[in-house]
């Protein structure tokens, strides 16, 4: 079976910056599991995948614009340290999440000076290149559950009566990496308190 939108892949993969430093891989873990045409991961590698099969090894570059956006310097804003309650020391490199009308939203700390620290809401890989290589390890057809990822939420999917996601017998099996079929890990499945069980 060939990849296509509607169809459940696990693939191995790697990924490397331009300069061939490993960012992220599932050497040693369990494949990468997602439903073509879900938008689960990146467009640009979403696109190549399309036609590829069982046992297909191949290497994709994606650019910015189809990968986690061009970096955007209106994205960065000077705070003064004390907006940062409970941490002792603030450093570059930290990640937080601000509260947004949108949701929470990850921001880094990407200086300090004084009094004052630079964060910075880019994604971390924002105007760099994804270099990936892929390896496809099982392709089949998505279940109608599986496409209906609201059914198996256990608020419903849409924020309705007591949300149970994180007490015991009811953890959400994507475990906030996003990689189940019940849950994008990003807020899909529409639990009130998305944020509180995956910090996102």
């Amino acid at each position: 079976m060939k990849i296509a939108d509607k169809t459940v892949v696990q693939m191995h993969y790697t990924l490397t910056s331009d300069e061939g430093a490993v960012i992220d891989t599932s050497e040693g873990r369990e494949p990468l599991q997602y439903i073509q045409g879900a938008r689960m991961i990146v467009v640009g590698l979403e696109k190549a995948m399309v036609g590829h099969e069982v046992g297909d090894k191949f290497d994709v570059k994606v650019i910015p614009s189809e990968g986690y956006g061009e970096y955007d310097e209106r994205m960065t804003q000077e705070v003064p340290i004390d907006v940062f309650q409970g941490v002792d020391k603030v450093e570059p490199g930290m990640m937080f999440y601000a509260q947004t009308p949108m949701g929470p939203m990850p921001i880094r700390v990407k200086s300090v000076s004084g009094e004052k620290a630079v964060i910075d809401a880019n994604h971390e890989l924002a105007g760099k290149n994804l270099n990936f290589a892929i390896e496809v390890v099982s392709v089949r057809e998505a279940t109608e559950e599986e496409l209906n990822p609201k059914q198996h939420c256990c608020c419903g999917g849409n924020g309705e009566g007591e949300c149970k996601c994180g007490e015991e017998g009811h953890e959400c099996e994507c475990g906030g990496e996003g990689n189940k079929e019940n849950c994008d890990g990003n807020g899909g499945c529409g639990c009130p308190n998305h944020d509180k069980h995956h910090g996102k």
